[in-house]
């Protein structure tokens, strides 16, 4: 990444125009309904309550992530929904978005212990961000997931 890449977009709900809101959908079907090959309800009725991430390089949405607030689906605000277009991939981007994900969460809900459900086989990844498993491995839609916390 260079340092001439955009900076996050941060978004609730109904802060996002239209063409952001279909932007933020249709990469999150790219990524967890069709290249995953998981058929699983993408729409979970979070969003109006997230803060969203957009990240754009001109007019393509190159990554996003979703963060919720404390009580949503853990104790804790959490990060979710995080996911780097293809042909951005390779790029660091998704180290950027984790990093300005954190930050933002400290702004909006500072020292509060955070979490996230991650996919089982990127645990190195998140653990990279200071997020440790908690409990074990578990099935949700056909694909092996993990909750992982990270502490205040």
């Amino acid at each position: 990444m260079t340092t001439a890449e955009p900076v996050a977009l941060w978004r609730g709900f109904a802060e996002l125009n239209v063409d952001q809101l279909y932007d933020l959908l249709q990469l999150r079907v790219d990524v967890f309904v069709v290249e995953q090959t998981c058929p699983y309800p993408e729409l979970d009725g979070l969003d109006r309550q997230a803060v969203h991430g957009l990240w754009y390089r001109g007019d393509v949405l190159a990554g996003c992530v979703r963060l919720l607030p404390p009580g949503e689906r853990f104790p804790g605000p959490s990060i979710g929904r995080v996911a780097t277009a293809g042909t951005f991939r390779g790029q660091g981007l998704g180290h950027v978005m984790m990093r300005a994900a954190l930050t933002e969460c400290e702004r909006r809900w500072p020292g509060q212990t955070l979490w996230l459900a991650a996919q089982a086989h990127l645990q190195a990844y998140y653990g990279a961000h200071g997020f440790r498993p908690h409990g074990t491995v578990y099935d949700e839609d056909g694909i092996p997931h993990i909750d992982m916390r990270r502490s205040a």
